[in-house]
Formats: structure tokens, sequence, C-alpha cells
């Protein structure tokens, strides 16, 4: 057919990927990726070529040259679309990916571990009970991510939810020890980055640090060794592995990311369901996130905000949300007892019916409805 073309390989008709895209670098970087996922790419080169496998293939990808093309040509939705680019400038990828019904967007280099998975599960049996994953990122040092990211674990598992807690900053002081477990033992990042390939879910799970429903991986406290990474960055394969196991064993995902981000952390944003944004309300502090939201716009254009009290200058939550130009997702009420309660091990969001644990409730129902 004129327009298509394929990959040397050849599966079943009924398991080739779709790429559409006139960009030949990113030709090449796919044909790459799904020779190393051990997939058959079939290629579309322009949208006439393109319509008539959308419907069939198991997964498409866009390039995004050729987004808008595809929306203009009104391309019946469906499941299993994903838009690749590689021009982190470019802004039309994330505006249209929505109005196609794109589950992602993948923005190369840093999603090219999630994107060999991907590949690599086209013709596999669905997994069912997929989780849903629920990222918080502080829009200041110190802003309260970690705890909201301990609290929003915390009030999952209590409402029965089979929760893991991703602790993805390493020089943020280690999960473990927030929530009081640091004398639990089990796997830490150092032992799953050594690691390679694919993650078992239960044997992942099983692995991690646990009480109740509730289970942890986080970064260790431990001065690198000749056989630990001496970087502090977490390998972002290890983190795509990572989520896609917890995404199969547990209901729900919480990620705490860095304000630093590394290629983990992109991998994180780009899979997301939801990620929100916590700013404390005051001025330096709304001047601080607005280059945090710069930084995070190259990876995804959804982004929650969560604002955190006292006000000392009386800056109203409505004002910052519409200063950072985010959807505000919720207030965070002073706790005067919180901080004592960490000190002393006791894990954010223990007492049921304190302003943390109400704005976690509602924010865990909202993601997992």
């Amino acid at each position: 057919m004129p327009g298509m073309s394929r990959s040397p390989a050849a599966p079943p008709a009924s398991v080739r990927v779709l790429l559409v895209t006139a960009d030949a670098d990113l030709l090449d970087d796919m044909l790459r990726l799904g020779s190393a996922a051990g997939a058959e790419v079939e290629v579309a080169h322009d949208l006439p070529a393109a319509r008539s496998r959308y419907g069939a293939a198991p997964l498409v990808l866009i390039g995004g040259d050729l987004v808008p093309g595809c929306l203009r040509a009104r391309l019946p939705h469906r499941a299993g679309v994903v838009v690749v680019c590689r021009d982190s400038a470019d802004t039309r990828p994330w505006e249209y990916a929505q109005p196609l019904g794109a589950e992602h967007v993948a923005l190369l280099p840093a999603a090219e571990s999630w994107l060999v998975e991907r590949l690599a599960g086209i013709g596999r049996a669905p997994v069912r009970g997929t989780g849903r994953v629920l990222a918080v990122l502080g829009g200041r040092g110190g802003a309260g991510a970690s705890v909201l990211a301990a609290g929003l674990a915390v009030t999952a598992c209590r409402t029965r939810l089979r929760t893991l807690l991703v602790d993805a900053d390493p020089l943020g002081g280690g999960a473990d020890l927030l929530l009081g477990w640091e004398e639990l033992r089990g796997l830490r990042w150092p032992q799953l980055a050594r690691a390679s390939g694919p993650v078992d879910p239960a044997a992942f799970v099983d692995a991690l640090p646990s009480r109740g429903d509730l289970v942890v991986l986080s970064c260790a406290r431990d001065v690198p060794d000749e056989e630990s990474p001496s970087s502090p960055e977490l390998p972002p394969d290890a983190m795509a592995a990572a989520l896609d196991a917890g995404r199969r064993g547990r209901d729900l995902v919480v990620v705490d990311l860095p304000r630093r981000l590394d290629d983990a952390a992109a991998v994180v944003l780009q899979a997301a369901d939801r990620v929100l944004l916590v700013v404390p309300a005051e001025l330096r502090a709304a001047a601080a996130a607005a280059r945090v939201v710069d930084v995070v716009s190259a990876y995804r254009r959804e982004l929650s905000l969560v604002v955190r009290g006292p006000a000392p200058g009386r800056l109203s939550p409505e004002e910052l949300a519409r200063a950072l130009g985010l959807p505000l997702a919720g207030t965070l009420a002073p706790e005067p007892r919180l901080a004592a309660a960490l000190e002393r091990g006791r894990a954010p969001g223990s007492a049921p019916r304190g302003p943390l644990a109400t704005l976690c409730g509602r924010l865990v129902s909202e993601v997992m409805a």
C-alpha cells in the first residue's frame, strides 16, 4: 500500500504496531525501540495510509509532527493511542493529545524505557486490575510534598486500597524514615537499581518493607560504596519497572518526586494519572513554583495545585492558582501537632480527622474514581 512500510520481522498482522509519522529521525528512533522490544512496527508516512490500519492496530503511535493533521482528519477515538515526540518545545502534542484520546505523551529520550516495555507487551494477554499512579511534587524546598505523599499513601491504605509509596527523591531523607519504618527490613532503591528486566509484581511487593496493605520503596541513607550507584539519580528503567509492577500489583501507587527533575522523574510525570504540586501560600514560594511549572510542562500539561497554609501575606489559594495558571485541587490547613508527631515516628495522615487526612481522603477518592 502506498505510504506504508514495515520493519523486517513478520509477526501476525494483528500484533503490528502502527506508527504514524513523516519525521525521519523519529522513525529511526521508534524502529530501534521496536526492535529492542521484539515488536513489528508498521509505518504510515501520511494520514490516508494510516486510516485503513488505525482501528485494527493493537497500539497506535502518533508522531508529534502529524498530531495536528490527525486531529483535523477526525480519526475515530480508540484505546491504545500514544503521542511520541522528540522536541519538548513543541506544545502541539500536549494540546492535541486529549482531543485525540491519547493515553500518554511520550517525550524521547526520557520515555524510551517506558515505550520498550509498552511495545514488548503487545500481543500479551491484558493484565487486569491495573492501579492508578498519583505523583506529588513540591513547588519549593520544604513545601510539604513528602508529607502529603506519605499522607495519601497512609489514607489510601486506611480505606482498604492496596498501596505502594515510591520515594523518588534520593536526597529527601527516605520515605521509610518519614513513616517511622526505618527499622523494617526490605528492598530499597539501591538493590532495585542493580536489577535489570521486567519485575514480577508479586515478588516485588513481597520484597518491600510493609505494614498491612501499605508497602514502601524508599531511597537509602547509606553512603554509596563500590556496589551502589554513586549518582543520586535513580535509573529511569528501574523506575519504569517499579511503576509497572506497582500498577499490576497494587490499587494505588503514590510517588514522591524531587524538585530537581531527573530522567526517572520524567518517567513518572509521563505515566502518572494525576500530578499534584504543593505550594505554600507565600509570595516567594509562588515565584519558585512558577519555575517548577515551566520545567514540568516539558513532560506533561496536566498539573493540579495544592496550597498549604498559613498565608502570612493573606495570599489566597485562588489567587495563587490564577498566578500559576493551575486548577486548584485543594488547600491544606495548618496542623500544629503534625511536626511533633512526625518527630515521634508517627506517619503522616495517621490522625483520621486531621486536615491532612481529610484532604488526602478526598484526593484519593478523586484519582480512584
